[in-house]
């Protein structure tokens, strides 16, 4: 697989959404974005024997498992294990400003210490055969930007590294949540576009606020290399990934309509619930499907209501799918008689 290409569109690694029932719901509506698990730290597979952690099924490839870790030896090991269990990129978490994070000497915080990144990432590099990435921040706390992001990138190209992912973003490691730097720090994409300009080498994807498939083709037609949406696509994944492989890749669509991707679910939901699991665990994800669209609210009503009943199956999504198809009809009806007035 050309992993160029599929990193033209991407969708990021969020702590407690991408699991691998979600990453199923974004397989089906897009055949060629890249998709990313929860950051796995390298002390939970290396030390903690969390290998269950890796779990995924062959249709979610193209797949990346994103490591966090500060100790060059530990990541080294984990991303062994990593491509030993099939993942197509092993990915380094320079990005996550949670408290766990700092506490544990790894995410933003490595920001502050690019030569120890350097070090992790060349030892990743030469313990396995599976390209290594890293997904970063444009600062932490008072780095200028500006400043530090060159000096950054040129620390880990020259360690090997040539594709990364920039959240453009600063991260407030001090006096902010991990909520609000996501949203407070101001975004600064002329930054990542310089960076690109400065570093024709490296192919870089913009992370942070990208809300739809327009601002997608907007930057990589504007010279960025691809695009990594977060949230958006999980809390509105038919706008994001629908249309995505026609607009992005220039390959046809797998489905057509929302409604396609239930039905396209129906197997893994099956095995899922046969193997002893809660409907709940993978309609989550889905709860996002009709947003914007008649029938959304009911959709999700009847999902979170009924999805963590003993023996859900099915037929709640049955149930869920009548409810939007009527207000559809319902919606439609005035849009129809003033047609033919």
């Amino acid at each position: 697989m050309d992993r160029d290409f599929n990193a033209r569109l991407s969708v990021a690694p969020m702590m407690d959404w991408t699991d691998r029932h979600c990453r199923m719901f974004h397989r089906v509506l897009s055949r060629h974005a890249l998709l990313y698990t929860e950051m796995v730290t390298a002390p939970a597979l290396v030390r903690g024997g969390a290998v269950h952690l890796l779990d995924h099924d062959a249709a979610e490839h193209p797949l990346a498992l994103q490591l966090g870790g500060s100790d060059p030896a530990e990541l080294a090991a984990a991303a062994r294990i990593g491509a030993d269990r099939g993942f197509d990129e092993i990915n380094l978490n320079v990005g996550c400003p949670s408290d766990r994070v700092q506490s544990g000497a790894f995410g933003a915080v490595l920001m502050k210490t690019p030569d120890l990144v350097a070090e992790c990432v060349a030892a990743m590099i030469a313990a396995q055969p599976v390209e290594v990435t890293v997904k970063c921040r444009i600062s932490v706390d008072d780095q200028n930007p500006a400043e530090i992001l060159p000096g950054f990138l040129e620390k880990v190209r020259a360690a090997g590294i040539r594709r990364v992912a920039i959240h453009a973003r600063k991260a407030w490691l001090d006096g902010l949540s991990p909520k609000e730097n996501r949203d407070i720090p101001p975004l600064d994409y002329p930054l990542v576009r310089a960076m690109k300009r400065a570093f024709p080498d490296l192919h870089i994807s913009l992370n942070g606020g990208i809300d739809g498939l327009a601002a997608v083709r907007a930057e990589l037609e504007g010279g960025l290399d691809g695009v990594m949406v977060g949230r958006a696509a999980y809390q509105r994944p038919a706008d994001l990934l629908l249309d995505a492989d026609r607009a992005v890749f220039g390959r046809p669509n797998p489905l057509g309509d929302p409604a396609e991707a239930v039905a396209a679910m129906a197997p893994h939901i099956d095995r899922h619930l046969a193997a002893g699991g809660r409907l709940h665990q993978i309609t989550r994800h889905m709860l996002g499907l009709f947003a914007g669209r008649p029938g959304a609210r009911a959709w999700r009503r009847i999902l979170s209501e009924g999805a963590n009943r003993p023996g859900a199956g099915q037929e709640l999504l049955d149930a869920a799918l009548d409810a939007v198809a009527a207000e559809t009809a319902q919606a439609a009806e005035p849009q129809e008689a003033a047609r033919t007035a």
